[in-house]
């Protein structure tokens, strides 16, 4: 296959297993993030791609090729890491062109291609001056500019926006979207930041303690997580949780959380089979719903975003977050009726995590 693909690979250092059978497909002209908390083993599994880590077993392939055992620079990949780790005294031009002149091709095609890269990235009046005059953003162009400059088959992204204020980081984001529109090319990113992975990625994987817990487009990693912990990573604020039972009393179905019965409008068919069982309840703070003929919650604190506000509620003997327009005024200690949107709630096995149902 064209792109990348992992097969049962496994990382353990000093006898330790930190990733362990790690099967992912990578299709040609993917953006895929690979997404999860500090020390989840992102980092290592994108090492293990461009081969900075030598991996303890299975195969790694990029484009149909099997490259496990092959040097970084035998593998067609280029990787643009956190640091710029740009040439203090060399100008921008110098910088992008460096690696083709050392690669020793001639300079007439070096001079083409560096322009052609700085003008894809609007850098082109910058080619003149140092990385010291330049601002973050900038420099991280270049740094991206020196890696396209080679044509690879494959980008490595290693948090390449952790360094970057909050309003250059959505900058390059969309920079960053608008590059890969334009070339198609493979590229395999990592990150903490949730919003990273959802904006840019075409597939999004989410690892947890050195496994693949989902790897899916970022709208089901969203709508459908695989279990608990995706669906408690993914969003902020994050889902809310409560366990308890599905009841039904008459046509209408309700989650039993003991201190109280949350009601459920649109539940899909299927949540018939889990009547009666033990269960936690996923519910966004978009699923819930203001409703006077709800279940009565009590507004401890409302948080203005200015676009939504977020609203606390203690409801059926749990806390539960609800989002809401900017328009509507909650008075902490006031009581506000509530219902779930049960056609588009999550149910997750009380034991193991797992995604029961989908609405």
């Amino acid at each position: 296959m064209n792109g990348v693909e992992l097969r049962n690979v496994t990382k353990a250092y000093a006898g330790i297993t930190v990733m362990e059978n790690i099967n992912l497909e990578i299709a040609d002209g993917d953006f895929l993030v690979l997404l999860g908390p500090s020390g989840c083993g992102k980092s290592t599994l994108l090492n293990m791609i461009a081969g900075l880590e030598p991996v303890t077993g299975g195969a790694i392939d990029i484009n149909g090729r099997d490259v496990t055992a092959l040097e970084p620079d035998e593998r067609d990949i280029a990787m643009v890491f956190q640091s710029y780790a740009l040439y203090p005294t060399m100008s921008v031009r110098k910088n992008i062109g460096f690696g083709l002149k050392m690669a020793g091709m001639p300079k007439p095609e070096i001079e083409e291609r560096v322009n052609e890269v700085a003008e894809l990235l609007q850098i082109t009046p910058l080619l003149d001056r140092k990385p010291s005059q330049l601002s973050g953003g900038q420099q991280q162009r270049v740094a991206i500019g020196r890696a396209l400059v080679r044509e690879p088959a494959v980008f490595l992204f290693d948090e390449p926006l952790s360094n970057l204020d909050a309003k250059l980081r959505a900058d390059m984001r969309i920079e960053l979207k608008r590059l890969h529109e334009r070339l198609g090319r493979t590229i395999v990113y990592v990150t903490h930041d949730q919003i990273e992975a959802m904006t840019l990625a075409t597939k999004v994987v989410v690892l947890d303690r050195g496994s693949i817990q989902q790897a899916d487009t970022p709208e089901n990693v969203y709508r459908r997580p695989a279990n608990r912990f995706v669906a408690s990573f993914v969003g902020a604020p994050t889902m809310n949780f409560v366990d308890g039972t599905l009841v039904r009393d008459g046509d209408q179905v309700f989650f039993d959380t003991g201190n109280g019965k949350l009601p459920l409008v649109d539940v899909p068919a299927e949540a018939s089979d889990l009547v009666g069982r033990p269960m936690t309840l996923g519910a966004r703070p978009e699923h819930l719903m203001f409703d006077d003929a709800g279940i009565s919650a009590r507004v401890v604190l409302a948080e203005p975003t200015g676009p939504d506000q977020y609203v606390r509620l203690a409801v059926a003997g749990a806390e539960m977050t609800a989002r809401s327009g900017p328009e509507q005024a909650f008075k902490s200690g006031s009581d506000i009726g509530v219902v779930i949107d049960g056609a588009r709630m999550s149910l997750f096995d009380v034991q193991n995590g797992k995604a029961l149902l989908h609405g």
